[in-house]
């Protein structure tokens, strides 16, 4: 057995190279890797050793790949999607999070302006309040699609630049911390970029958690909100109808509200409720469990978006705040 096990490490020190690749696969020698350390050491002052040793330990993830591959929310109707996530389990541990949470969230929605219920929503749709945040090394998710995807190699390529900064400036060590197959991290599921420019450390501990603390969670998505154009006190949604010639080009474009009430009327869709004529608004068709359903979102509703840019999430995280917020005014 002894004889047998270091005549295998022989191999793999000093046979071929598909084989060695198989005994120890890293994105040190990686070609794209080699350039993206040279540009770290040049343009942010990274040490070549700790940028090797980082990536040395850094692996490529085949189900990295098949993930992000096939999104799932592509294939999918409104009616199949909502009852992802506007079911009663998710409900009740959304209140049940926000009342293990209710200081934070209420000096989050004083500070940042942004519904307890909102936060708690896009908590829960991103990882069920806490419980599933992904179970990949970040360092091997970003790795393996910043330089083996190239569909989007440049954004996960800045995405790990970033990741290694923030680590830098949290005083943490880069192979610690888990999250999605995309590299997505903590409650809120913030990439690096989004973690670099709006989380916050909220509870003051010196340490933006966003994995383990969830009041800085909390704030870190009000803050992303605010940040995002959310308008304290305005509407999200109001249902709306379409006429039988309706021709509304701008239809399920996801862009800033420009066109108002009054010119999407003149398309063909009108709201089911009063909205002032003038005001801006996106219009959505979605294929609901009794047909077409037509939809105005208002700037809030954009803003959800910039979380996420399906307007089916933004309507899931919408619809589950209001309802954790109806059964959390039960009791």
């Amino acid at each position: 057995m002894i004889k047998r096990f270091s005549k295998v490490l022989g191999w793999c020190s000093f046979g071929l190279m598909a084989f060695t690749l198989q005994c120890h696969a890293d994105y040190s020698d990686h070609p794209e890797a080699k350039k993206f350390i040279a540009e770290m050491v040049e343009k942010n002052g990274f040490s070549r050793a700790e940028l090797t040793g980082w990536l040395v330990k850094a692996e490529k993830k085949q189900t990295i790949l098949d993930a992000i591959s096939r999104p799932a929310e592509q294939s999918k109707t409104w009616k199949e999607y909502r009852p992802i996530f506007l079911v009663p389990l998710r409900i009740e541990n959304g209140v049940k999070f926000w009342r293990e949470n209710s200081a934070d969230l209420a000096r989050a929605e004083k500070e940042f302006g942004v519904p307890a219920e909102i936060v708690v929503a896009i908590i829960g749709v991103e990882t069920s309040y806490g419980r599933n945040m992904g179970g990949y090394n970040v360092i091997d998710a970003l790795s393996t699609l910043a330089f083996d995807y190239p569909p989007r190699a440049p954004f996960f390529r800045s995405e790990l630049e970033n990741y290694f900064i923030m680590m830098r400036e949290q005083k943490h060590n880069p192979l610690d911390f888990k999250g999605s197959y995309a590299g997505a991290m903590g409650y809120g599921q913030f990439m690096p970029s989004s973690y670099r420019k709006w989380a916050v450390d909220f509870n003051g501990d010196g340490f933006t958690d966003i994995w383990k603390t969830p009041a800085d969670a909390i704030g870190s998505v009000a803050n992303y909100f605010k940040e995002h154009g959310w308008k304290t006190g305005e509407p999200v949604t109001v249902e709306a109808h379409a006429a039988d010639n309706m021709d509304a080009p701008q239809l399920n474009s996801i862009v800033p509200p420009t066109l108002t009430v009054d010119q999407w009327r003149e398309q063909g869709i009108n709201p089911t409720s009063w909205l002032p004529p003038t005001t801006r608004v996106i219009a959505f068709q979605f294929e609901g469990v009794n047909g077409a359903e037509y939809w105005f979102g208002l700037q809030n509703f954009y803003t959800i978006t910039r979380y996420n840019r399906s307007p089916m999430y933004a309507m899931a995280v919408y619809q589950l705040s209001q309802a954790i917020k109806i059964e959390m005014g039960k009791n």
